[in-house]
């Protein structure tokens, strides 16, 4: 059987987001695996992720380094409670900062790689440290921190929910 992505666990609820929600037929529902104990992301960018002819914008390095690692704090979680992905109560994160640096410009015709390992867990925030690669190139650099959010988190979205 093959292994399903950390976003397959996600309920219908949180699988909308512009990154890493399957259910955005728009956005990029970018998928992240266990590597060991780093989570790895592959992406393919198209031709209108652009900045410059030839390189990826920097929004979308950003948006793949921010939606890696929340679903990577999110499994992280699970494995620290020793539960499965998806288990009841589900463990769900936002990003609470995104720090992104940019070590060179990154080539849009290669895969892109996001590599992401567990800095810290410190109650309901964990902290993730990620690198973006293109070419086996390192092109990029993140540290997103995100807090978990409550049982209750629909209740206090407005109309209670999507």
């Amino acid at each position: 059987m093959e292994e399903r992505a950390f976003q397959d666990y996600y309920s219908d609820d949180v699988s909308h987001c512009y990154g890493c929600g399957r259910l955005n037929e728009r956005g990029l529902q970018i998928q992240s695996y266990w590597e060991g104990d780093e989570a790895i992301c592959r992406f393919q960018p198209r031709p209108y992720h652009t900045a410059i002819p030839g390189y990826v914008y920097g929004g979308l390095i950003a948006s793949l380094i921010d939606c890696h690692s929340t679903g990577t704090a999110a499994a992280a979680a699970y494995r620290e409670a020793g539960r499965p992905m998806g288990s009841d109560p589900q463990l769900r994160y936002v990003t609470a900062s995104l720090k992104v640096d940019y070590i060179r410009p990154t080539p849009i015709e290669e895969t892109l790689e996001v590599r992401a390992s567990l800095k810290e867990m410190k109650g309901r925030k964990i902290t993730i440290s990620s690198k973006l690669y293109a070419g086996g190139e390192e092109c990029a650099r993140g540290e997103v921190v995100v807090v978990q959010l409550p049982e209750n988190w629909l209740e206090w979205m407005p109309s209670g929910g999507l």
